[in-house]
């Protein structure tokens, strides 16, 4: 009995050792969970399930079930851009955020959230002012912003709270 405990044991110190030397990236189309091996080259990555490019392409406006899912099943840390369509700050940002996924991602996953569309994310999140910038990791918000920026203003307000990250 004590041989079984001791193997259960280093079997999932195994097992938590790959977890955390892969990357878990939720995908932006279908929300499925994919693991990145690190000998792997994130930018070309593909979703196993819906063969989506996982990174490189603009970020996508997703609804609060899948914003909810990369903040609590992604390792990668989340910024989000809270926005709106009517919002003329928020149209100026947008390809200013754009410019900043493709200097941060793989290494952070950038998504976008319509506040008009998803009025109960944005109470959630307690959005008093769009847009808003929000960056989680493990779970939990680091930190927020708010009002256009500027993609290099993005890029190192990021890098800023996640040195190691970015």
């Amino acid at each position: 009995m004590r041989l079984q405990t001791e193997k259960r044991s280093y079997v999932l110190a195994e097992m938590e050792e790959i977890k955390m030397s892969q990357k878990l990236v939720v995908c932006s189309d279908c929300g499925a969970i994919n693991r990145l091996p690190p000998t792997r080259a994130a930018t070309a990555a593909k979703c196993g399930k819906c063969s989506a490019r996982l990174f490189g392409a603009a970020p996508k406006d997703v609804a609060m079930g899948l914003f909810e899912r990369q903040v609590a099943h992604g390792t990668l840390p989340v910024l989000v851009d809270v926005w709106a369509p009517w919002c003329g700050p928020c149209r100026a940002m947008a390809p200013e955020f754009e410019t900043a996924s493709r200097q941060l991602e793989p290494e952070v996953r950038l998504i976008k959230l319509n506040s008009e569309a998803q009025p109960a994310a944005t109470a959630k999140l307690g959005i008093r002012g769009i847009p808003t910038m929000i960056l989680f990791q493990g779970g939990r918000e680091l930190a927020r912003v708010s009002g256009a920026m500027t993609a290099g203003a993005i890029v190192q307000w990021v890098r800023e709270r996640l040195p190691a990250a970015a």
